[in-house]
């Protein structure tokens, strides 16, 4: 699939915004530890990219009802839906200057139709050493979903499945979508609102 950018300034996929909080203490104090070994573009990507998979726990995977939405949340609680997820893979990747945006998917919730639908967020980002943007699915892996960091064929948590209406978005956006941004902050509990109150198009 071809990749549409929002705005053709990469420099609009380097802002802070209030969800993407770059430069909140515990962000920079994260950020260091990679800082200081100078990795190059494409291993650093690919740590930070892990790191968001592997050290930030779905909020489904472990039951928990807690909501988080800004960068910084996301990494002291190490917890969060793929919205939030991406906000921090975003800022991770954005305070090293690296352009950072956001892509959607819609899904269904469970395996089938009948569960309904939501939307799936996750990011692409700009390689300026392959002048190139990649896709990458922070989500976490578990039983059946196998992301993982590739410069050539992608490798996302998710398949989409034309047949069940499902829809993968070409856009890469400068900003989280607002809708996945309002619903974190609407709701109380996080279980109830994975099941419910996510929005099913962008």
């Amino acid at each position: 699939m071809k990749l549409l950018c929002e705005s053709v300034n990469l420099s609009d996929y380097l802002q802070e915004t209030e969800e993407i909080d770059f430069d909140h203490l515990v962000i920079r104090e994260q950020t260091a530890l990679w800082a200081h070994r100078s990795l190059p573009e494409l291993d650093l990507v690919k740590e930070i990219f892990e790191f968001v998979r592997d050290k930030i726990a779905h909020s489904r995977d472990i039951q928990s009802p807690r909501i988080t939405r800004k960068a910084s949340e996301v990494l002291v609680f190490k917890e969060g839906i793929c919205y939030a997820k991406s906000n921090l893979l975003a800022a991770l990747l954005r305070s090293f200057g690296i352009p950072a945006g956001f892509c959607y998917q819609r899904l269904t919730i469970g395996d089938e139709p009948e569960t309904g639908y939501c939307i799936h967020a996750l990011n692409a980002v700009y390689l300026s050493s392959l002048q190139k943007w990649i896709r990458l699915d922070s989500r976490g892996n578990k039983e059946g979903v196998n992301a993982q960091f590739s410069t050539e064929e992608e490798k996302l948590a998710f398949p989409v499945r034309e047949q069940y209406d499902e829809v993968d978005y070409p856009t890469i956006y400068v900003n989280p979508n607002p809708k996945t941004m309002q619903c974190l902050k609407d709701n109380t509990d996080g279980l109830d609102m994975y099941f419910h109150h996510l929005p099913t198009e962008i």
